[in-house]
């Protein structure tokens, strides 16, 4: 299919591979973004398929309305991930998906539109809201945040080794002028950092430890996964493609927790052991070489495929 230049879905191939849609299917893609991932599977629906499209930023639903208002396959519901079920019940597909996929962290649009406010390459209002309409800008959190706290969301979400340096040289710096823009936000921090990682701008972790907090993105994750067990028809596949090594963890450990333990041979039963839940599907899966090449955004991409037992 054919796709913006500025937009390329990220390990398109192995989501296809790892959802496997039939014709028939029901589908959940959560994060639309610029539906690359919602258009190929599209395709390889039929007339009875169905694809229920979610996302928290007004802008991909705009999107999703433009491209595909007149496929009656297609559903697109204005809403965070957390709210897998109150997204899904209405359309009568709870319990009946036959696949889920999870494209997490921020959209190319949004990383390239300066007035979003993620990138500390384009100066723009600093905001790094997914939903623009709802809750606090990154430039709210910096005018009150205190110092220890900022400190503690650089170096947990971001890992962030400079994260006190950079937390005292904000607060000393909001003293003077209120931080509002990307590229004033981008200078504190590069002038903060003694020590520069090769081929990283010094702003890298923190605009990522931000981004994290103020979409509270492992809050959300860690509220869809159970939902998205309930969501899915036994023998319905979980795909989850992250870029940050805690979502990650997230992830595995959430597929790992939900089999069933492997008991000592020599301790007896009086009862039977859980059921496990799911099934991994492999090992996770990383982008190919010339994917990175062409889309190097995909670089820390890992994918972690699991299906329902139970």
């Amino acid at each position: 299919m054919t796709l913006p230049a500025h937009h390329l879905p990220v390990m398109l191939d192995e989501a296809l591979d790892a959802l496997a849609p039939r014709p028939s299917g029901i589908y959940v893609d959560c994060t639309f973004g610029r539906g690359g991932h919602s258009g190929a599977i599209l395709e390889r629906l039929g007339p009875e398929g169905r694809l229920i499209g979610l996302d928290r930023d007004p802008a991909a639903v705009e999107e999703a309305r433009r491209r595909f208002a007149d496929d009656p396959r297609f559903t697109i519901v204005h809403s965070p991930f957390s709210a897998l079920r109150e997204a899904l019940e209405p359309l009568g597909v709870w319990g009946r998906v036959d696949g889920l996929l999870l494209d997490l962290g921020v959209s190319s649009p949004q990383l390239d539109e300066a007035e979003r406010g993620f990138s500390f390459m384009r100066d723009g209002p600093l905001d790094m809201r997914m939903d623009p309409t709802h809750g606090e800008s990154a430039a709210d959190l910096l005018a009150h945040v205190d110092e220890a706290e900022l400190a503690d969301i650089l170096w947990r979400l971001g890992e962030e080794r400079f994260s006190r340096r950079i937390a005292r040289a904000i607060v000393t710096a909001r003293v003077e002028t209120p931080i509002t823009r990307t590229g004033q936000l981008a200078g504190i921090i590069a002038a903060a950092v003694p020590r520069r990682e090769p081929g990283k701008h010094p702003a890298t972790r923190s605009f990522q430890a931000l981004r994290l907090w103020i979409n509270q993105e492992l809050a959300e994750l860690a509220a869809v996964l159970p939902q998205a067990r309930e969501a899915l028809a036994i023998g319905g596949r979980l795909a989850v493609i992250s870029f940050h090594s805690l979502e990650d963890r997230m992830v595995k450990n959430f597929i790992r927790g939900e089999q069933a333990p492997e008991l000592p041979r020599e301790i007896p039963l009086m009862v039977e052991p859980p059921a496990a839940v799911w099934r991994p599907i492999g090992k996770a899966r990383k982008a190919s070489a010339a994917e990175v090449a062409q889309n190097p955004r995909s670089r820390s991409a890992v994918l972690r495929i699991a299906e329902r037992l139970s």
